[in-house]
């Protein structure tokens, strides 16, 4: 019996600890992907309501929202949402799993939404009541970009895994000659 996970497994496999870590460092690449995204947006947003003389510049929302929705991914993609049926092509592999895991964003956003309303006090009606006095314009903007966020983060981790373990990670840090073979 194997008392502590200190080194490789015997049996070749990943032990806890690798596991986990493997785990975290995913998990800050995709948050620390959606805090600098969500971020531009939020400067972006900024500068736009600076000209009508309002300023709501939260940094620390941005990184809250990027460690919800990173959660959320790793969640989706742990339980295997989108991977039922195989695609035949890389690009059809990469679109199906972004639309997959934008409905799952969406669908557990609305749900986050409704706890936090719940947590401060509020009926269930009256946070479907807050929810719905958004304009519909302004949520489903939103849902375009949260898509348009997710397809190259899906496209880069679908590449990675067509390509192999650590294949597309020594491309992007070769030097420029090397990739030529000169």
């Amino acid at each position: 019996m194997k008392t502590a996970d200190t080194g490789p497994s015997p049996t070749g496999r990943p032990t806890m600890k690798e596991r986990a870590m493997d785990e975290l460092v995913r998990y800050l690449q995709v948050a620390g992907y959606l805090f600098v995204v969500l971020a531009a947006l939020l400067f972006y947003r900024n500068a736009l309501l600076r000209e009508v003389g309002v300023s709501a510049l939260s940094l620390g929302m941005a990184a809250g929202k990027a460690l919800i929705l990173g959660k959320f991914l790793l969640l989706g993609e742990s339980a295997g949402i989108g991977r039922r049926f195989r695609a035949k092509t890389l690009w059809v592999a990469i679109l199906r799993q972004a639309v997959f895991m934008w409905v799952l964003l969406i669908v557990l956003s609305a749900v986050e939404e409704f706890l936090v309303g719940l947590a401060h006090g509020h009926s269930f009606a009256q946070t479907l009541a807050d929810y719905e006095a958004h304009s519909v314009s302004v949520l489903v903007a939103r849902s375009v970009v949260l898509l348009l966020v997710l397809l190259p983060l899906i496209a880069t981790t679908e590449l990675s895994k067509a390509l192999g373990p650590g294949v597309l990670g020594r491309l992007l840090m070769q030097e420029e000659r090397e990739t030529r073979g000169h």
